[in-house]
């Protein structure tokens, strides 16, 4: 669950306070009939458990989940003290490691049974159902057994007080949980159904029970209760039907992929349709990817078994085909541009096993937009699985306005929806205030490229940024690899430090020592062409150069030949460090081949078409380009790449240590590339850098 929620007690949460009231009254009266006696069942052993039973008992505990609830970040394992945020104040998870004082030590067996079951400390306090004990209660006596084994012998004792719940009045007052258990709190054991085979009855008892799925994705009624605990009865079609979880959307699980997408997402934290995010992002790192193969296809099975009216959704194709016809003609689609695509690309089929498609995906699909919102405010981390070990991330998109969010967020449902209706600028604004984002506040303002269409030349500065980001598209005869010019120059030019075209027309006519004269805005444009993309220079009367050279003007805004402009360039690298090619060949292979290839060829789509561009071989830059120095592309390396690896807007860009981008630049600089033949008219009068390919 989030742990970022609104400290002001909403109007939903203000019903719940006077039911809640209410109960607590009412719990005084009841406390006495609802509070069950300890469960008359004999004690465990006492020694040592054997090892099938230990082993049996730590599967349990992650058929259960207990260890994303019971351990704080940093933390040791199952010693508590994890915040869990609810809309009416905060608890904090308990150690239930065997530690006599803090722990579960001092406990009998039938004291945490009844804890598991009914709710019920050992001390006599009741539990607030955060703990999902109504779901437990369906626990065999098998699996409670091995549970309890595995916590007393199988987990070290960690001494950690626990806290005091900070919840406000009257939640506050436990005697009214008397009375809610009374009501609402699941006490059968699960009962197989005699009609169904034996996957589904265990897919049935691992979602209703251990799995406790219905806690998230089963909606709830006034009294905060589970409308449903299984698919059973008259409210059975409620069970797993979706809900909202603070600003996330719980997704209905009912009849929702095949069994194998189903399969897939559990164990891999992504399928064809989606990419976990929010709390569920914890529940396949330290629950579902353990499970064996029997166990997730039960539950595909069973989840599968549930009708739905929903609407289903096609599944996405492996070509998604066109970007969308509002690309480059709606505000919407121009963020979109700007901000998405090097991710989920224009035509939002994302990037294999990397980063998720937008087309098919059930988040953009969704009635309910909250967890597009919430993903897009707050940023988003991929799960770490033993089939996706390393992570990706999304950056917080907080520093764009609601309108501009609630715009790209429209374009993409309108887009990739399936029907979808449109993200209002209301709702990015109360997900904002109730989730308060971390904003990001570098000075270098990104240029918001949904304003061009507001210029009296729109058309032309659009055609611009469009040849800047698929320039090997447009102009076939004019490039001669791989490459874009935003392959270097980051979401058309737009990020800090990403060789950005902000303020950059206003230094032309300048000198270059490379040249040799001066050159104009036209010379730089044109050498890019050929170095950089291997290519021929464009007519510098053409209407696609007059409509380059007008976006870089655009982008010029307000900058004097004399100003500092934040961000400009990529930034420079310590002259002294020596670069290491050896360790250069590793960091490759560990930070820059999945996106660019093994053997530097680039990273393709299903289509055939380029995704992420080669950094060597025939269809990369020559050797006369930029990137071919190796301070220059260790520079570049060092605040750019890889992508989503951390948190920075806009890219989730850079991480890598000065040493460590120095060497991969050296490694892969000096692989083999186009020759230039014009190299020797180069420097004709300053002294060539010591970093030259010639």
């Amino acid at each position: 669950m989030p742990n970022n929620t609104s400290s002001s007690t909403s109007r939903r949460g203000r019903r719940y306070l006077l039911l809640l009231a209410l109960l607590a009254l009412a719990g005084v009266l009841a406390f006495w009939l609802a509070l069950p006696p300890p469960v008359a069942v004999a004690e465990l052993n006492e020694g040592r458990a054997d090892a099938a039973l230990l082993e049996q008992g730590r599967y349990v505990a992650q058929l259960g989940d207990c260890i994303a609830c019971h351990t704080a970040p940093g933390g040791a394992e199952f010693a508590g003290g994890r915040p869990l945020e609810t809309p009416f104040g905060t608890l904090w998870s308990t150690n239930i490691t065997p530690d006599a004082k803090t722990g579960l030590g001092g406990w009998s067996y039938g004291e945490f049974d009844r804890a598991m079951r009914r709710g019920v400390a050992a001390d006599g306090h009741r539990l607030y159902p955060a703990m999902p004990y109504p779901s437990y209660a369906k626990m065999t006596d098998a699996d409670m057994r091995a549970l309890w084994a595995y916590l007393q012998q199988g987990v070290a004792p960690v001494a950690q007080p626990n806290k005091p719940a900070a919840m406000q009045f009257p939640f506050n007052l436990r005697l009214g949980l008397a009375y809610w258990d009374a009501l609402f709190a699941e006490k059968r054991a699960f009962k197989p159904d005699p009609r169904r085979d034996a996957a589904w009855n265990r897919g049935a008892y691992l979602v209703q029970g251990l799995g406790h799925c219905g806690a998230c994705h089963t909606p709830r009624g006034m009294g905060f209760q589970e409308l449903a605990m299984s698919e059973a009865g008259p409210a059975g079609k409620r069970f797993l039907a979706g809900a909202r979880v603070e600003q996330w959307n719980a997704i209905e699980l009912r009849d929702l992929w095949t069994e194998p997408d189903i399969v897939e997402l559990l164990r891999t934290g992504q399928n064809r349709h989606s990419t976990a995010s929010g709390s569920m992002t914890e529940v396949i790192l330290h629950s579902t990817q353990h499970f064996t193969d029997a166990d997730l296809g039960a539950i595909a099975s069973y989840l599968k078994s549930l009708p739905s009216d929903r609407p289903k959704v096609a599944p996405p194709i492996a070509d998604a085909g066109a970007p969308p016809a509002g690309l480059y003609t709606t505000a919407g689609g121009l963020g979109y541009a700007q901000f998405c695509t090097d991710c989920h690309r224009a035509n939002g089929a994302g990037v294999k096993s990397i980063f998720p498609a937008l087309a098919g995906n059930s988040t953009v699909t969704a009635k309910d937009p909250a967890t597009l919102i919430h993903i897009t405010l707050t940023g988003w981390k991929t799960a770490a699985t033993g089939a996706h070990p390393r992570t990706y991330t999304m950056p917080a998109f907080a520093r764009l306005n609601d309108a501009e969010l609630a715009q790209i967020l429209s374009f993409v449902r309108e887009s990739w929806g399936e029907g979808a209706g449109p993200v209002l600028e209301s709702e990015v604004a109360a997900a904002r205030r109730s989730l308060d984002p971390r904003v990001d506040r570098s000075p270098f303002e990104t240029p918001r490229l949904a304003r061009m269409l507001a210029e009296p030349h729109a058309e032309q500065l659009v055609r611009g940024m469009q040849l800047n980001a698929d320039t090997r598209e447009l102009l076939p005869r004019h490039v001669g690899n791989q490459l874009n010019c935003a392959s270097c120059h980051l979401n058309a030019g737009t990020v800090a430090d990403g060789s950005p075209y902000v303020g950059i027309a206003a230094f032309f006519p300048s000198y270059a020592p490379r040249a040799g004269r001066q050159i104009t805005l036209e010379d730089r444009i044109n050498g890019c062409f050929r170095r950089s993309m291997n290519g021929k220079p464009l007519p510098v009367d053409s209407e696609d150069m007059k409509a380059m050279v007008a976006y870089f003007d655009w982008m010029k805004g307000e900058t004097k030949p004399a100003d500092k402009v934040p961000g400009r360039g990529v930034g420079k690298l310590n002259p002294a460090l020596v670069p290491n090619a050896d360790n250069g060949r590793k960091v490759y292979a560990a930070q820059c081949a999945a996106c660019h290839g093994q053997d530097g060829e680039g990273l393709r789509d299903a289509a055939g078409r380029m995704v992420y561009p080669p950094l060597w071989g025939e269809d990369s830059f020559n050797i006369g380009a930029g990137m071919a120095r190796t301070f220059t592309a260790a520079a570049f390396v060092k605040r750019n790449m890889p992508i989503g690896m951390h948190e920075k807007f806009p890219l989730g860009q850079g991480g890598l240590s000065d040493q460590d981008a120095l060497d991969v630049a050296e490694y892969f600089s000096h692989m083999p590339r186009p020759d230039f033949p014009d190299k020797v008219k180069d420097w004709p009068k300053d002294p060539k850098p010591k970093d030259a390919r010639y």
